[in-house]
């Protein structure tokens, strides 16, 4: 098998253990019944996922080391929160399902379930740490190492804003796809908005919200 039918294998399997998850709930569908209903073996199914888990999270975690690669990667002179906020807004430009721009209605029922299933939510939550302190390595090991404790400190802070700031558009787009928006309509809103949101990342927050 190439690496293209190995490809489609793994999509068909992923595209009909999340609608069998989605339409019975996921602790009621055994890894038999998805194998067979994508009629493949048992054995392929494992080859493919380690466990049920996997079948709906593992697109996802194919991307927890975005954030620090844009880093890693930046040309000189960029500051770390421009480089994730290019990337993001090249991810738009893709519609990437990663950032929750892909048309197929798969992504919002992925969403769904994830929401709704404890163990899927909380791989999540682990999923978005990791993918944090990644970040946060790569920014000590950059700038942060020599300052000790302090500047692994500052690190991290820095690491969670940017993280945040990502979150919170994905977010954005999450809840205007659900209202019945397309994803060519979100894109330039979510455009504009990044350009705010990570504009408060990089600049600081000390103009935001002053009571006046």
């Amino acid at each position: 098998m190439d690496r293209a039918q190995k490809r489609d294998t793994s999509l068909r399997i992923w595209r009909i253990a999340v609608e069998l998850f989605v339409e019975r709930g996921f602790g009621k569908v055994s890894v038999t019944e998805i194998a067979e209903a994508a009629d493949v073996s048992k054995m392929t199914v494992f080859n493919y996922f380690g466990n049920k888990e996997d079948m709906v999270l593992k697109p996802m975690e194919g991307h927890t080391e975005d954030m620090a690669r844009a880093v890693r990667e930046r040309p000189p002179g960029e500051s770390a929160v421009a480089a994730v906020h290019r990337q993001f807004l090249d991810q738009l430009a893709a519609h990437d399902a990663s950032v929750g721009m892909n048309a197929d209605p798969m992504n919002l029922r992925v969403r769904e379930l994830i929401l709704a299933t404890p163990a899927l939510l909380t791989r999540t939550y682990a999923w978005s740490a990791r993918s944090t302190q990644l970040l946060a390595d790569e920014l000590i090991a950059e700038a942060g190492r020599e300052r000790g404790a302090a500047g692994e400190a500052v690190a991290h802070c820095v690491a969670m804003q940017i993280a945040a700031a990502r979150v919170s558009l994905m977010e954005e787009i999450h809840r205007r796809r659900i209202g019945g928006e397309s994803v060519d309509e979100i894109c330039p809103v979510v455009v504009t908005l990044a350009q705010e949101v990570f504009g408060l990342a990089e600049n600081g927050l000390g103009e935001y919200a002053v009571r006046r």
